[in-house]
């Protein structure tokens, strides 16, 4: 298949709104930042195509596809670079918002190259799958092979685009149509935002609260693409799909706010939830919103920005959120901690450098980041003692828990984002027949 490059494109453009998520509790420790500041890592590139892809809504039809797709790689591939090679926090997010404007550009010039079916399928699939793609190159290797990796996706992008080069131009004028697409895409806008939950909540607590590593955490995510590839095959009704699909992404949303601990087995139901619902019904809305009378390239390029900008307002929401709770949690966590360090049964020569180490971890929260909770153990030899060990295992429990609860409200603010998408859903149903 001569397109297939461009399809890989597109669907690492769509998986970058998500895959340095597993690789974020190493950009911690690598940029010494806070939960806030890390969090731009997302952001900044997320903004990028959101502002660029509604900035070409209004001049997009005197440009051809062509030279947007190939714009976009060329962008994309040096960006790529760029984050690859970063040494500070800032330089990152810099390159990051480059490669946002590029994946914008690619997004939207692929449209009319690759075709309706195949950009859709392309973008369900990347988004689900970027933060288990990431976790298991942080893993292999660390952060900066994610960049690696995309570059010579991007090359080989360029590559599929001289081999299929289209003359083809972005639709003349402007046509009343597109309105007919707003309802979709509002629901695309709110169901991406709700996304943020599972794709960016839950990792951080697999990986920095439930100190998972990032193949394990990949292990865990990898439950939700894999539920949204399961649910294609079910042939269900558009309003049934859209409307069922928000509603199963909301139930898995309240199901992750109300983890009653380090429970894997209860967040991998919960992610299943949310990607099946993902794939029920971001393709019908996908279809709806990629309207053939209001113009595939115009279209395209209003669903490219209300996704992002449903996936930005998020971010923008919980990041927030998320960091004033977890000094709290840190401080009721740390309670938690001291009473199980105080009944342990171990001699006071460990007990009181553990707690001091352990206050030193919690000291951490206070900046906006999660400690390392096992660290002040470990360090006084708990991997050759066993009651030590046992200790350990108790405590973490015990803070994680704490911490684990500490998220709910941010889970359940991107429940709501679903919720919303369903009752939008519902009024306009008959516009996904």
């Amino acid at each position: 298949m001569k397109r297939w490059p461009l399809v890989a494109a597109v669907a690492v453009a769509f998986a970058d709104s998500s895959i340095v998520v597993l690789a974020l509790p190493e950009l911690y420790g690598r940029f010494n930042t806070s939960i806030e500041g890390v969090s731009w890592v997302v952001t900044a590139y997320n903004l990028a195509v959101a502002v660029t892809a509604l900035a070409l809504l209004f001049f997009v039809h005197r440009l051809r596809s062509a030279v947007l797709l190939g714009a976009g790689l060329v962008l994309f591939l040096a960006a790529s670079i760029a984050c690859a090679a970063a040494q500070s926090l800032a330089f990152l997010i810099g390159a990051r918002t480059v490669q946002g404007v590029g994946a914008a550009l690619l997004l939207v010039g692929a449209l009319p190259v690759l075709g309706r079916a195949q950009w859709t399928g392309a973008g369900t699939f990347g988004l689900a799958l970027g933060p288990a793609l990431g976790g298991v190159l942080t893993q292999a290797f660390d952060w900066r092979a994610i960049f690696v990796a995309q570059a010579p996706v991007a090359a080989l992008g360029l590559v599929g685009l001289v081999r299929t080069y289209t003359h083809a131009d972005a639709e003349e004028g402007w046509s009343s149509s597109l309105k007919r697409t707003l309802p979709a895409n509002a629901c695309l806008g709110l169901l991406f935002g709700a996304l943020v939950g599972a794709l960016f909540l839950a990792v951080l607590l697999v990986i920095s609260v439930w100190d998972y590593s990032p193949i394990a955490g990949a292990g865990i995510v990898s439950a939700l693409p894999l539920a949204a590839v399961l649910v294609r095959p079910l042939r269900l009704s558009g309003p049934i799909a859209v409307c069922g699909g928000a509603a199963l992404l909301a139930i898995g949303l309240v199901g992750l706010a109300l983890l009653p601990s380090a429970s894997v087995g209860f967040m991998i139901w919960s992610l299943a939830l949310c990607g099946a619902g993902l794939g029920l019904a971001v393709p019908v809305l996908s279809n709806a919103a990629l309207d053939q009378g209001a113009g595939l390239t115009r279209s395209g390029t209003l669903t490219v920005g209300a996704r992002h900008v449903g996936l930005v307002l998020a971010l923008a929401l919980i990041a927030p959120l998320l960091a004033s709770k977890v000094p709290d949690a840190g401080d009721k966590a740390l309670l938690r901690g001291t009473a199980v360090l105080l009944d342990a049964p171990i001699g006071l020569d460990k007990k009181v450098p553990v707690a001091l180490d352990l206050r030193k971890a919690f000291a951490k929260a206070q900046e906006g980041e999660t400690p390392d909770l096992k660290e002040p153990f470990n360090a006084h030899g708990a991997q050759s003692d066993s009651a030590l060990a046992a200790v350990r295992d108790d405590l973490f429990g015990a803070i994680a828990a704490t911490i684990t609860r500490a998220t709910r409200s941010a889970f359940f603010l991107c429940a709501g984002f679903a919720a919303a998408a369903l009752l939008v859903a519902a009024a306009y149903r008959r516009r996904f027949t």
